[in-house]
């Protein structure tokens, strides 16, 4: 058999394999085509971090992804609009809630005229799921490409000019998602985070692999007395009382997530943090894998200052095309790019490159 006839056939069998799978759960799965109605309980008032724009409209709206799971989100629309418009989805960041920093990247797009959403991912926020406080590479990938498939089935949406935006932790999950998910025609990233690097290798890579093993015998033995109590222990959020050696980026969240300026209720960064056995996936599973593959325009943007700056700078340069960037701002740390207060997130370029791109 030839290389190409070889490639053929495996193409086929594939196919084959997938149709005879999608029968077989035909006939086996009475419920096929109804899905679950998880009742979700969406707060209707605005409870955001950041004032209301009286340039957008604002609802609530609810999707489902790939694993059965609904998803809550805050649908921001420009108005006096007619027409298809371009869509921008945003999450993060890693461990906050779409009332924060998501929210208001959101509602900034929409005054500059794209159609957006900022969605809590599963496990977390308002969306389902259970238990709480979980997070996975693979889910959370798959939440970004739930996303486009709710914007795609719109009316108001232009299907092929949808892009996403992922903060911190969901930079990472983005440019997987753009690495798996074609419709996406361009993705941002705002002071990314590689998850999958810093829960294997630490801050820095300083874990080697002796430091790894222990960390595995810790989060299963954490598995061993979650299954014993029944529940799943917190890692705790952002420290409070803060330490008084607590580095410097650990003080810049302590700043957004325990003070007024980012504080939410539903926000476990903000109270008791995620689940602590979180992290096995992440270690077992890189995220970034094939996103030498990505075809589509990425924009990389991260603070001259911030501590996380090497995950971008590391992840751009396994990029390829003329059609990836990477931006530094001067001087700006990691949580300057969360809500802007110290007047340094580049909206202005982050909305001409979706224009540039969704076109």
């Amino acid at each position: 058999m030839t290389r190409y006839s070889f490639k053929i056939f495996c193409v086929a069998f594939s196919a084959c394999f997938c149709c005879a799978g999608s029968l077989l759960a035909e006939d086996n799965n009475p419920h096929t085509d109804k899905m679950m109605n998880e009742k979700l309980n969406l707060t209707q008032e605005w409870d955001k971090v950041f004032p209301k724009s009286d340039k957008v409209t604002h609802r609530k709206v609810s999707f489902r992804n790939r694993y059965g799971i609904m998803l809550a989100a805050d649908l921001y629309m420009p108005r006096n609009v007619n027409g298809k418009l371009p869509a921008i989805a945003v999450s993060g960041p890693f461990g906050a809630v779409k009332e924060q920093s998501a929210g208001l990247y959101a509602q900034t797009m929409a005054e500059r005229g794209f159609l957006t959403i900022a969605f809590d991912p599963s496990y977390t926020g308002e969306s389902g799921g259970f238990p709480r406080y979980v997070a996975s590479p693979d889910i959370n990938t798959e939440d970004f490409c739930a996303a486009v498939d709710y914007l795609s089935t719109r009316d108001d949406v232009d299907s092929e000019r949808i892009g996403i935006i992922g903060i911190c932790g969901w930079g990472g999950m983005a440019v997987n998602a753009a690495a798996i998910d074609t419709r996406i025609k361009a993705t941002v990233t705002s002071t990314m985070y590689d998850m999958s690097r810093v829960n294997a290798n630490g801050y820095f890579d300083a874990m080697d692999a002796d430091a790894r093993y222990e960390l595995r015998k810790q989060l299963n033995a954490q598995r061993t007395a979650d299954a014993k109590s029944g529940s799943y222990a917190l890692a705790g959020g952002v420290p409070d009382p803060l330490p008084a050696d607590a580095p410097g980026f650990v003080k810049d969240y302590y700043d957004y997530y325990k003070t007024p300026r980012g504080y939410h209720r539903r926000s476990f960064n903000s109270n008791g943090g995620w689940n602590v056995t979180s992290a096995l996936s992440f270690i077992n599973m890189p995220l970034l894998a094939y996103s030498g593959e990505i075809r589509s325009a990425v924009l990389m943007i991260h603070g001259e200052k911030a501590h996380s700056r090497y995950f971008s700078e590391d992840a751009f340069r396994k990029l390829k095309g003329d059609n990836k960037e990477l931006m530094i701002i001067p001087g700006a740390s990691h949580v300057d790019l969360y809500d802007n207060q110290a007047g340094v997130i580049p909206f202005d370029r982050i909305g001409q490159f979706f224009l540039e791109h969704l076109k």
